[in-house]
């Protein structure tokens, strides 16, 4: 998903508008594909990334060393920050995977001073991410029981609604939901289906714990189902669903 991710982050960052010099606070930053884009593109003065996996934080520290930039091992529903000390507070693809997401919301919108912004972007897994529409709908096919595991009916916050019912009940104002799309081309077949066998996420995790007469039926079924150019290119969308609002003064 890196490669649609970091499109989606440019357009974030434009939408936000933040101008020059501001603190920054990015959580469950991952390997640091917003990190940097905010580095690259909104000139920081000061930008830290906390995340819960030291793993992760370890590949971000290897290839982000600009010395405004610092990366921390926190969970996002306790950040050990002071109240009200940056002035943006952001979180890219993130917030489905953290139980309690009020929690989480709430400590974003309690380290940023008034009228600071506080945003984040998910994945719309329910209708947007074509990519993955079409997997679960050919994996249920071949096996009821993933029908359980499609990201779509486990991520109820990942649509406009919850999302901003959940910055308003954080306790943010001017709330604000966006729609972002990126296309999601596909040379052919094989490179859409190469990234599921790498089993880093639900859907490749689920890949991989089929036997393989299982792996070979949702590779045909999928196979069967996806539209084709007439070079064999499969050509996708992705949406993301962004929300910002202003930290109450």
């Amino acid at each position: 998903m890196g490669r649609w991710s970091r499109r989606v982050a440019d357009i974030f960052l434009q939408w936000l508008n933040v101008p020059s010099g501001r603190r920054w606070l990015d959580v469950g930053c991952g390997t640091g594909a917003l990190t940097a884009t905010v580095l690259a593109t909104a000139e920081p003065a000061e930008i830290i990334g906390v995340d819960g996996s030291a793993a992760f934080l370890a590949h971000a520290r290897a290839r982000i060393t600009d010395g405004r930039c610092d990366f921390r091992v926190a969970d996002a529903r306790a950040l050990p920050i002071p109240d009200r000390y940056f002035d943006v507070a952001v979180s890219g693809l993130t917030l489905n995977f953290v139980s309690e997401s009020l929690r989480a919301a709430a400590e974003l919108a309690r380290v940023v001073a008034p009228g600071g912004l506080v945003a984040a972007y998910v994945w719309d897994y329910a209708d947007g991410m074509a990519m993955l529409r079409h997997f679960w709908d050919a994996a249920v096919t071949v096996d009821a029981a993933a029908h359980d595991l499609d990201e779509g009916r486990r991520f109820p916050v990942c649509r406009p609604e919850p999302l901003a019912r959940l910055w308003s009940d954080a306790g943010l104002r001017e709330v604000t939901v966006k729609a972002i799309e990126v296309p999601t081309v596909f040379a052919g077949f094989d490179d859409y289906w190469s990234p599921f066998l790498g089993g880093q996420g639900p859907a490749p995790g689920y890949v991989m714990s089929l036997p393989e007469d299982g792996r070979a039926a949702l590779r045909d079924a999928l196979d069967a189902r996806l539209p084709r150019g007439p070079d064999g290119s499969i050509a996708l969308t992705a949406r993301a669903w962004a929300v910002r609002g202003d930290a109450a003064r």
